[in-house]
This record gives structure tokens, C-alpha cells and sequence, in this order.
């Protein structure tokens, strides 16, 4: 079995009587016949949805079910994201296929979860036109996937054959944290952490706020006690997982600042790497910037957002910053952390975007030089103030985004020879997807390395020397590993 099972104490009274219901469960599905023994998991959209797919994957090792390809599986789970419009079609066309799958194996289930859940309109679209679907539940009750997997088995069971009446279990608000139950890493030197969920900024543009709930933070002590509890398994590096982390702690009745956690899990013994995502730049303080700068442990990565380098759609986006002041925060970056790498988010297109507004966007670009961006041309998302306002031409969209496409690249190719010759530490993570006999993983920085080494470096932070550099990878050879 691939990955570790990571199943921690519960070290808060809150979420405990819930947590030991569904463990009870979890017992309870081992001896049900009608429980499935094959699953596969799709898992669309961020690192806050791969957390959660983690989640369920370590309910389903510990109920003895085995992750399999889609076509050998009786139990499918798509996890969902709705903050684009092509990964819903996409979600909607693989249940189209999966039509075909469940006749040829009534047994099949069929289960949805994760941001697109909260939509309304799926929900009615998946009721009239997908009825082979059995289960869906969404963002706030997914720590019930236990229980609603019961109950599922049980419909089924009680009409006397394979077919079950469609189950929908949605909430519009969190009732209680639970975080006490099992979850199953693809790494086992490595993991996520979430922080905080949901989001108060109400980004224009965004449906999260709407899909994951208001801000909600998770106490210090219990991130710090899940945190221990990982190093004590083997884990080196922890990143840490929360839609806005700079304003972590707001709401506390002992209020703490993120820089402040930071600190904290940078105490941690065992822990080699820290990381965190994402960063908004409204709340990032030089306190913040200070912490990067003194702890050795924070790797120099910083993912921060733009979005757009134009002030007025920056306004229109309701960002809460304008290009100056996110110049002046990567400045005060770059002066505290020399070797940071600083990634970004960029949307072209956005309602009313002009060519001077793009060009702006450029401008940034071009000054900043990122080592990596995730760009997205601008998407409606039904229910969000953007999906009122006047829309853009697509074609002139497309043409914006080639371009700005074309500039990233040629930035990360001078961005990345500027690592010739030199020698990187590396955290070995898996084989080379592409070449056996080499190796790949990240640097502190972020940066993907594929390098040549024997397999059983996996898991260690390797010294690594740069032969090859190109606009998205380094290539290079093992030189040594680096003293824990």
C-alpha cells in the first residue's frame, strides 16, 4: 500500500464526541458485506481539496477498501472544485461516462463531494439528470463520510437489491472541527496541515467564501500537537494549509498571529522544512517578512497572489491593495530573504479588462520575475458579484493570455539558468515519471529538480548538483546527502 496512515490523538474536547462516533463506524463498515472493496478517488482543485482527499482515503484504507483504477472500481468519488467553469464540465462529463460503467455493474456507487457540492444549481442538476448518483455531501460534513457511507449501504440493502436512493447531506455552515480521524499521505516524509478554513475576503471574482465557509481557526496547541505527533512518524517537512494564512488567529478567544505559529511550529523537533499557502496581500505584515527571514526552517518560497496589476481592477476585484503597495511588499522580500522564490496567481480577462489594464498585469510580471504562476483566463462563477459585470471579448482574452504565458516562460528559463552549476538541496520525494533511473523533488525553493541517485534517497534532502536548466525544471546529480 502506497503512503502512510496518520491517525493522532484527539487533543481538544471540541469535535470529540463526533470524531468517536464516526471511528465507531469506521468499525463497524470493516464486517459490512455490502461494504466496497475497490474505491478510486479523483481529486480536482487545490491543496485544500487534496487535504480533504487524504482524509477520505485514510477512512477507506482503515474500513480495508483498496484504491484501484476507475473501471476496477465498485466505489467512485469525485472530490470537487468549483472556483473554475471547466473543472465542473469536466466533473459533469465524467459522470456521463460513468453511466455506462454503473450499467455494466449495478454494485457501483457513486459518491460527490468537495466545493461544488455547496452550488445549489449542481445539486438540481445532479438530481434530474444524474440519478445513478448515490451519495453527495459537501465541504462543511465531510468528517461524516463514515456514517453517510452507512447510511448509503443501508438504502441500498433495505430495497433489496443494488440501487439506492440518492443521498444528499449538505450543510450551509460548520457545526463543530473534527480532525481527529484517519488520513493517508501520498509521502510519508512529508505533509499538509490545515490551519484555518474558509475565507472572509469576498473576492469579486471568487466562490470560495460561498463554497468553504466564513474564516474559522484552528487552535495553536492543536496544530502544533498534530505537527509533533508527524514528526514523530518520520515526517521532515510540513506545509501549512489555509485560504488566507496571514490572517490566522483573528477570532481566537486568545487571539495569535500567523508569524507567531510560525515560530512555534519552527520549534518543532524532527520538522527540517516548513511551508505555507496561500498568502493574501492585504494581511501580510513585516512581521511576517521578519520570521521568514530568521528561521531557517521556513523554506524561501513565498506564493503571493496578484491576480491583477491594474489598481482599478485590482478595486473592482476587491483586493484591498494596490500594485504599489504589492511592489513595496516583494521588495521588502527580497531584501530580508535574498534567495526567495515568490509565485503567483494571475486571472486575465476579468470583467472590463482593457489592454492597458493587461499591460499593467505585464508590468508587475516583468518587475517581480516569478519562478512560477498559476494563470487562469477569467471565469463566471454563478452567485459572485464578477458574473454581473460586463464580460470581456474571449478572443482578446486568449490573445492576453498566450502572451503573458510567453513572458513567464521566458522570466523561468533566465530565472532558472541563473541555478547552473551550482548545487541545491533537494527533498527526494519519488521517481522520475519520465526517466527510472533519475529521481525528483523539490527544492527548498520550490523549484522541481530531477536529478540521477540511487532510489533509496527517496525521502531524504539530497545535495544536488545543476547540469540542465530549463523554464519549468532543473536537471542535475546526486552529491551527497545533507546531514539531519
Amino acid at each position: 500500500m502506497d503512503g502512510t496512515i496518520n491517525k493522532r490523538p484527539v487533543y481538544d474536547q471540541e469535535g470529540f464526541e463526533e470524531a468517536e462516533r464516526q471511528r465507531k463506524i469506521i468499525e463497524e463498515l470493516k464486517t459490512d458485506l455490502h461494504m466496497p472493496k475497490k474505491f478510486f478517488l479523483a481529486t480536482m482543485g487545490c491543496q485544500m481539496n487534496a487535504r480533504d482527499s487524504e482524509k477520505l482515503k485514510g477512512i477507506l484504507h482503515q474500513i480495508g477498501s483498496e484504491e484501484v483504477p476507475e473501471d476496477e472500481a465498485d466505489l467512485v468519488i469525485y472530490n470537487t472544485c468549483c472556483v473554475r467553469e471547466n473543472a465542473e464540465q469536466k466533473v459533469f462529463g465524467r459522470l456521463g461516462a460513468l453511466k455506462s460503467l454503473k450499467r455494466k455493474n449495478p454494485n457501483l456507487k457513486i459518491v460527490l463531494c468537495g466545493c461544488m457540492m455547496q452550488e445549489n444549481f449542481v445539486i438540481e442538476k445532479i438530481r434530474k439528470a444524474y440519478p445513478e448518483v448515490d451519495l453527495i455531501l459537501g465541504t462543511y460534513n465531510l468528517y461524516r463520510f463514515p456514517s453517510l457511507l452507512q447510511s448509503m449501504l443501508a438504502s441500498g440493502e433495505n430495497r433489496g437489491d443494488a440501487s439506492s436512493k440518492m443521498i444528499i447531506d449538505i450543510w450551509k455552515e460548520q457545526k463543530e472541527i473534527v480532525e481527529d480521524l484517519p488520513s493517508i499521505r501520498k509521502f510519508p516524509f512529508k505533509a499538509s496541515v490545515n490551519i484555518m478554513y474558509g475565507c472572509d475576503n469576498f473576492c469579486t471574482y471568487c466562490i470560495v467564501p460561498y463554497v468553504r465557509g466564513r474564516e474559522r481557526s484552528r487552535k495553536p496547541q492543536n496544530i502544533i500537537a498534530e505537527i509533533e505527533a508527524l514528526a514523530q512518524t518520520g515526517v521532515k517537512e510540513i506545509q501549512l494549509l489555509g485560504q488566507n494564512v496571514n490572517s490566522y488567529g483573528k477570532g481566537l478567544d486568545e487571539p495569535i498571529t500567523f508569524a507567531q505559529l510560525l515560530r512555534m511550529v519552527c520549534r518543532v523537533e524532527g520538522i527540517e522544512r516548513v511551508r505555507f499557502m496561500t498568502s493574501h496581500p492585504k494581511d501580510l505584515s513585516d512581521e511576517l517578512i521578519d520570521v521568514m527571514a530568521e528561521e531557517k526552517k521556513i523554506c524561501p518560497q513565498f506564493h503571493l497572489p496578484l491576480q491583477s496589476g491594474s489598481d482599478r481592477l485590482l478595486k473592482a476585484m476587491n483586493r484591498h491593495y494596490t500594485q504599489e503597495r504589492y511592489l513595496d511588499i516583494v521588495r521588502k522580500l527580497k531584501a530580508k530573504v535574498p534567495d526567495v522564490s515568490i509565485t503567483t496567481d494571475i486571472i486575465v480577462g476579468f470583467p472590463t479588462e482593457t489592454r492597458e489594464d493587461f499591460l499593467e498585469t505585464l508590468k508587475v510580471v516583468r518587475e517581480v520575475r516569478y519562478d512560477g504562476a498559476f494563470t487562469f483566463i477569467y471565469s463566471p462563477r454563478v452567485g459572485t458579484p464578477a458574473a454581473s459585470m460586463p464580460q470581456v471579448d474571449p478572443q482578446e482574452a486568449k490573445k492576453n493570455f498566450s502572451e503573458l504565458l510567453k513572458v513567464l516562460e521566458e522570466i523561468g528559463g533566465e530565472n532558472h539558468a541563473a541555478y547552473q552549476d551550482s548545487v541545491v538541496e533537494v527533498l527526494a520525494e519519488e521517481k522520475s515519471k519520465n526517466d527510472a533511473s533519475m529521481l525528483s523533488g523539490r527544492s527548498a525553493q520550490g523549484l522541481l529538480v530531477h536529478f540521477t541517485a540511487p532510489e533509496e534517497m527517496i525521502g531524504k534532502i539530497c545535495r544536488v548538483s545543476v547540469q540542465e536548466t530549463t523554464p519549468y525544471y532543473l536537471i542535475g546529480a546526486l552529491e551527497s546527502e545533507v546531514d539531519a
